[in-house]
């Protein structure tokens, strides 16, 4: 079983390894570096469309992105930061919970490929949605999940385009206003980490104990995880 969640934009910029990035024994280095070179070959108006951000700073990114090789790592459970991470909070975890969390959980970046949360890997910023990166990783995500019996899928759309299996279950979280149901889009992001730690937490394998998870007013309704509002 894989559980695949995203990387968060919100990033630590400490660096707590002193080992360089392509010292690291990265599982797709050789894939990061021909995205790397796409990524080189960019105009500036591409640049700033790709970082969405002011001519500066997206100036900043880039030539801090084309470096990432050289520079230092966090583990990636330390390198994340964003809503999803802190609401699944790890290290509050009990070490039996941390080693199956390792061992289950797999980060889809469109930079760094698929990222364990305890690999070594720099600061950056890149989305999925850039350069076709989904189209240059689906090949190879596909490959590397195609013998799990069983993917947990708590991507958002565009990452779901990064991978193919007939073994995976999407799981999403919805907010019911009336008859219809809508993306908790950003809202959900809270409710998705706090499902991810009820699963870890209980070292969870079948959907169907998976899917008993309620909180903060979430329940399953046979399709998402929804709420009235």
């Amino acid at each position: 079983m894989k559980i695949l969640i995203p990387p968060s934009e919100g990033k630590s910029k400490e660096n707590t390894n002193n080992i360089t990035f392509r010292n690291s024994n990265f599982t797709y280095l050789k894939e990061i570096k021909k995205v790397l070179e796409k990524l080189s070959n960019c105009d500036t108006d591409l640049i700033n469309k790709i970082y969405g951000t002011s001519v500066e700073k997206s100036d900043i990114q880039h030539k801090e992105n084309l470096d990432l090789l050289n520079k230092g790592c966090s583990i990636a459970i330390e390198r994340y930061s964003g809503v999803v991470y802190s609401n699944f909070d790890f290290h509050t975890l009990n070490k039996s919970s941390q080693i199956f969390s390792n061992d289950h959980i797999l980060i889809t970046s469109g930079l760094l490929g698929l990222v364990k949360l305890n690999d070594l890997i720099p600061n950056y910023k890149l989305k999925m949605n850039a350069l076709k990166l989904t189209s240059f990783w689906n090949p190879i995500f596909t490959k590397s999940l195609s013998k799990e019996d069983f993917i947990l899928d708590l991507l958002p759309e565009v990452h779901r385009k990064s991978y193919t299996s007939s073994k995976s279950v999407k799981i999403d979280f919805k907010f019911l206003k009336g008859n219809r149901s809508v993306s908790a889009g950003h809202n959900g992001k809270a409710i998705k980490g706090k499902f991810l730690r009820f699963v870890i937490k209980n070292k969870l394998k079948d959907l169907e104990e998976m899917l008993k998870f309620t909180q903060d007013g979430f329940y399953w309704d046979g399709n998402a995880f929804v709420k009235k509002v």
